[in-house]
């Protein structure tokens, strides 16, 4: 490509769409320019179809990807669907969120470092391929399958950073502390010992990533998991040595994903867990909350005053069975919000944006909920807040098609049949709620640099090869 420009007959702008408009961009991928009216430059490249910003992922757990599909099935205790390792859920149990993670702690028990980053390199080049163009990658896993520090503590959270820069993908690092196994300072249970840490042994792990991340163009942040496995003391300390290393970072927490969750933090300090944190921590807009699928109204009312970002994962939320967010008292409030694959068991960004309208459509037996007075298109309406609640989210310039943000934006097929003939809005409805959405992304570009070509990534094959290598390797006796 020449001068860094592309030129779009149609493209949507943070203020809506917008005819033939010009994106420039300096050596660094930073938009320097985006005119609408302008006139078509010689030299400059032509979108084969509506321009749309990039959508930031605000919540991955990458290694996940390698374990979707494998718990659909209902076990009875002793009877083994032929999966060695995952077969059995606890004795009595109800298949749910906490008898999937029993499975999922079976799994991520035989993961190791060059696992880590096939599983990582192949997901991030599919999420490219689907929409995505930056990643939140809350980090959980530290030790060796003994839950013993590597040799090199950062060795799986640099197999991450790897394999992010080998796809090409935008990179938020959200290392994860994680000391209890419930509410009231529990002790860790032996499927969580590879994911334990002090509050000075996280600080020197982010301190050591730091130049790492900045090198690569990466950001850093860190994610307490949760109110259940962090105690009090632990999440004052560690915040207040994130905020000495970088007072700008992001930080982002499950919260309040499951109602018993929410009973146990009750019977715990008398509070409800929104209610507790908002109370206790700095919560503002470089926080995110992930799921806060169980908050009451009073809840959404402060959450949403205090800027922080809500973390809707909708496609793993319906796979996991958590329930719904209530949208639209979120949006009432004036509530940022962002979409995650979380678990990956969709990776597909129009997919969560569908998930998430028919969701609210389900809950409440309306049509069209996502849109907005000043976007009565769904799709649009959804985008738009989507990626501006997302970029807040990674704490990075990746907020849409303006001056000053990352040039990271997906080119739709408007040679597609589910798209042809329509206008650039009526495109985007289609990709999202009509065609088989990846199937009608043309092109994808993250800071000015082209990641996918006619629907698929440079290192296609040789990623998806990886994976499936590893995968097997992962589910062998």
């Amino acid at each position: 490509m020449t001068n860094n420009t592309l030129f779009a007959a149609d493209a949507l702008l943070p203020s809506g769409w917008a005819k033939n408009v010009r994106l420039a961009w300096d050596d660094a991928g930073r938009l320097v320019e985006v005119k609408a009216g302008a006139g078509k430059p010689a030299d400059a490249a032509v979108a084969s179809g509506p321009d749309i910003p990039g959508m930031p992922n605000l919540h991955s757990h990458a290694f996940q990807r390698a374990f979707a599909g494998l718990t659909e099935y209902r076990a009875e205790p002793g009877k083994a669907p032929g999966r060695p390792g995952l077969s059995r859920s606890p004795a009595g149990s109800v298949d749910s969120f906490w008898s999937w993670r029993t499975l999922m702690y079976r799994f991520a028990a035989r993961l190791g470092p060059r696992q880590m980053e096939d599983i990582a390199t192949w997901l991030y080049a599919e999420m490219l391929e689907a929409g995505y163009t930056s990643v939140c990658e809350f980090q959980y896993l530290h030790h060796d399958a003994d839950g013993r520090p590597y040799a090199d503590d950062a060795t799986l959270s640099l197999a991450l950073l790897r394999a992010a820069q080998k796809a090409g993908i935008g990179f938020t690092l959200l290392p994860v502390l994680y000391q209890t196994s419930g509410f009231g300072g529990l002790p860790p249970n032996e499927g969580q010992r590879r994911f334990i840490r002090s509050t000075e042994s996280m600080l020197r792990l982010l301190e050591g990533l730091r130049p790492v991340c900045d090198a690569q163009g990466a950001r850093l942040g860190l994610a307490p998991h949760s109110l259940r496995a962090v105690p009090p003391e632990a999440l004052r300390d560690a915040v207040a040595g994130l905020d000495a290393i970088d007072a700008g970072a992001p930080i982002h927490i499950h919260i309040a994903e499951q109602p018993r969750e929410v009973d146990d933090c009750i019977a715990w300090s008398g509070q409800r867990p929104v209610a507790w944190l908002l109370e206790h921590a700095p919560v503002d807009a470089r926080w995110c909350l992930v799921h806060a699928t169980h908050m009451d109204a009073a809840e959404y009312a402060q959450a949403a005053k205090c800027g922080a970002v809500a973390g809707l994962c909708p496609t793993t939320e319906a796979n996991l069975g958590d329930g719904l967010f209530d949208f639209a008292a979120w949006r009432h409030h004036g509530g940022a919000w962002g979409v995650g694959s979380d678990s990956h068991a969709c990776v597909n960004a129009a997919e969560e944006l569908l998930m998430l309208e028919y969701g609210q459509r389900l809950a409440t037996r309306q049509r069209n909920v996502g849109a907005t007075a000043a976007q009565p298109q769904v799709a649009t309406a959804l985008t738009l807040q989507a990626v501006q609640g997302g970029a807040q989210a990674t704490g990075r310039a990746v907020g849409g098609l303006a001056a000053g943000q990352q040039a990271d934006f997906v080119v739709l097929d408007a040679a597609h049949l589910a798209l042809q003939g329509l206008s650039a809005s009526d495109m985007l409805s289609s990709h999202v709620f009509a065609s088989h959405r990846t199937s009608a992304i043309d092109a994808v570009w993250v800071a000015g640099r082209p990641r996918v070509a006619s629907g698929r990534h440079a290192i296609h094959d040789t990623a998806a090869a990886a994976f499936v290598a590893a995968r097997a390797q992962l589910l062998k006796d």
